[in-house]
């Protein structure tokens, strides 16, 4: 296996990203958890960055890990979630559960790399020969065949939003 540049750099954001996704699995408090996926979504960024996708890696930030990290911590903040769980303790459920999970990771893995992926073809235009960069082509796909599920979609996480806030709201009011 040859060592390169871009090779490492993907070992080192990979770290990066299994460090937040421990610390958002393991820290009690829900701030925190909102910074650590913030984290995950910054590291997926850098992976798609790195291979090339430069339009799906600004997006990636801008819409993951700028707006809905913020979402997410607006949230927390107007739901007044004060919270702590209490800590974890281990017990023959959890061991079974950590062990199946091991099990189920090395199994994926097997089955991943035993498989023969097929190879792109560099001579094929994914853009349709139009002479438009893909980030154009996928705008203008986006915005005039699949412009009203867009629409549908960002409303409906509007609508999730809020319905989360209300359910928060009364339910802090019962208390």
């Amino acid at each position: 296996m040859f060592w390169h540049g871009p090779m490492i750099a993907f070992f080192i954001i990979s770290l990066g990203i299994l460090a937040c996704a421990v610390a958002l699995l393991s820290v009690r408090k829900v701030i925190y958890m909102a910074v650590s996926i913030g984290g995950v979504f910054i590291g997926c960024s850098a992976i798609y960055l790195l291979l090339g996708a430069s339009f799906v890696g600004i997006a990636q930030i801008l819409i993951y890990a700028g707006a809905i990290t913020i979402l997410i911590m607006f949230a927390i903040m107007l739901t007044n979630h004060e919270a702590v769980e209490p800590p974890t303790k281990w017990t023959a459920r959890n061991v079974a559960s950590a062990l199946f999970s091991f099990l189920l990771g090395v199994t994926l893995l097997l089955v991943i790399r035993s498989q023969s992926w097929p190879q792109g073809n560099p001579n094929v235009n994914i853009n349709g020969g139009k002479g438009i960069s893909n980030t154009m082509a996928i705008g203008q796909t986006m915005f005039t065949h699949y412009v009203i599920p867009f629409e549908l979609v960002s409303l409906l996480l509007i609508v999730a939003l809020v319905g989360a806030v209300v359910l928060a709201q009364s339910r802090k009011e019962e208390e």
